[in-house]
């Protein structure tokens, strides 16, 4: 899990400056590194998200100036009030970049929200967040300082890898439950309060300040020219803490990697769980860009970098992720609710080495069959990201199906969310099955689909008997409604 963060720049900072001379930019150090910005109407606040290409920065990389333009157009022809939404919940385990905003230099966020919200004649400024901790009290301190009390409010919301869905935030602000809603509402048209809202990452914010204070043309002099500006990174080190990057887009990858004292080891995980694995050879030649990761078939996203360390089982890692994942589903349609657990299962098996070239054509039936089905992006997303980990470590997919692994222990390198210690995992409780009385009906493989599967006789394999104190219940379970009681729980 991680250890905390560091930040570091490539080139002249923009969104970090002035951290050289102190740790958190309160309000009197703010004003002397970044002017008052003054306030633009909604007309040249548009022109100049355009003529930079401001585009958000939480992964989906829309633009900024449609965005505003929509809610506007929402806003006039409804004739109600506006509302800004900031997105700072960071539902991916492995980003650390919109806490360190908000740590560091939150009246730089606060400075992009208000010009959005002055250009709108907004009646409310809300951020959202999923936890208490450094990040979210330097926010509300930057508030008071800047007394915005009146008009803005922080938010706290579960932490979940789906809070960070732009439908799951409005529907968490609103005092609903925080999943993505079943049919897909624009928060332009219907956000906060029912209100049009103009919802957007953190860093976007930020951004949005910084192109304020420069302009245009000065802003465009750092990164490319189909891709201006600077970038946020997370990348995960090897001792399990985040290095948060800010690098102008169009560097290498490989130089960000040496630069935080790192490589690409095994393989790179960019853009997070819903992103892609990346061979070496690829990370070597890819570019921090939307454009050169998704021609390499990865994807910026949210600027998640995790290089997997070569001391650790890669399918390991991977199969844990997907259970995470299949865990995070919302639970409102199928392809989420049953499809992806049952993909993480086959994932689980090929790690463990109990299954064959089956589980491989599993996971990719699977995630055909989800598809383009679920009621969100989320099983879309986290199977793009299963099926790219088989192609990237595809001689460790080997080595598993060859000969049941590939000598390395899992070290829970990559972070999942609420994941138990490793202890709590080795329960003293284990399954045990009698034999003279087993008949194969197969219900233990539908109650416990985790801990056992059927062999080719529909009788059943217990791999590892050990039952995780999270499924003790539903194994007991199983053990009463085994028709011919020969499936038990007993102390190990």
């Amino acid at each position: 899990m991680s250890r905390g963060f560091r930040l570091t720049t490539i080139g002249p900072p923009r969104l970090f400056a002035g951290l050289d001379r102190t740790s958190r930019l309160d309000a009197a150090a703010h004003r002397l590194v970044h002017p008052v910005p003054r306030g633009l109407p909604l007309r040249e606040l548009a022109a100049l998200a355009e003529a930079a290409d401001l585009r958000g920065r939480g992964g989906a990389a829309f633009p900024f100036a449609r965005k505003l333009a929509a809610v506007h157009r929402s806003a006039q022809r409804t004739g109600r009030d506006s509302v800004v939404l900031v997105n700072a919940t960071e539902g991916e385990p492995a980003s650390s970049k919109d806490k360190a905003l908000l740590a560091h230099v939150p009246h730089l966020v606060l400075n992009g929200a208000v010009l959005a919200v002055k250009a709108l004649g907004a009646r409310e400024l809300v951020i959202g967040v999923t936890d208490d901790g450094l990040a979210a009290r330097s926010l509300r301190l930057a508030i008071a300082e800047t007394r915005l009390r009146d008009r803005a409010r922080v938010v706290r919301l579960p932490e979940r890898f789906i809070t960070g869905e732009g439908g799951a935030l409005v529907r968490g602000v609103n005092g609903e439950t925080p999943i993505p809603p079943g049919q897909k509402v624009r928060a332009a048209d219907s956000g906060v309060d029912r209100l049009p809202t103009l919802l957007s990452n953190a860093e976007t914010f930020a951004q949005l300040a910084v192109l304020a204070e420069l302009g245009a043309d000065r802003y465009r002099a750092a990164g490319t020219p189909r891709e201006p500006g600077t970038v946020l990174l997370t990348v995960t080190l090897p001792d399990g803490g985040h290095m948060v990057v800010e690098t102008p887009a169009g560097v290498p990858l490989a130089d960000v990697l040496r630069h935080c004292g790192t490589d690409a080891g095994q393989g790179v995980i960019v853009g997070g769980y819903h992103g892609a694995c990346l061979t070496p050879a690829q990370a070597a030649q890819v570019r921090v860009s939307r454009e050169s990761m998704a021609a390499a078939g990865g994807a910026l996203g949210a600027g998640i970098v995790i290089p997997l360390p070569r001391d650790t089982c890669p399918l390991g890692e991977i199969a844990r992720v997907a259970g995470y994942m299949g865990a995070e589903s919302a639970g409102q349609c199928g392809p989420c609710r049953l499809g992806l657990p049952a993909i993480a299962r086959s994932v689980a098996a090929l790690a463990a080495g109990t299954a064959g070239d089956e589980a491989v054509a599993a996971v990719r039936r699977g995630s055909a069959t989800v598809r383009g089905r679920g009621a969100c992006k989320h099983p879309d997303g986290t199977t793009r990201f299963l099926l790219s980990a088989l192609r990237a470590f595809d001689q460790d997919v080997a080595a598993h199906l060859d000969r049941g692994g590939c000598g390395r222990p899992t070290r829970r390198f990559l972070p999942v969310h609420g994941e138990e210690p490793e202890e709590a995992e080795r329960s003293p409780h284990r399954l045990a099955i009698d034999w003279s009385r087993c008949a194969g009906h197969g219900l233990c493989r539908h109650l416990l689909p985790d801990l056992v599967r059927l062999d080719e006789f529909g009788y059943p394999v217990i791999t590892d008997g050990a039952v995780p104190a999270r499924l003790l219940r539903d194994a007991v379970q199983a053990a009463e409604m085994c028709p011919a009681l020969a499936l038990s729980v007993r102390s190990a």
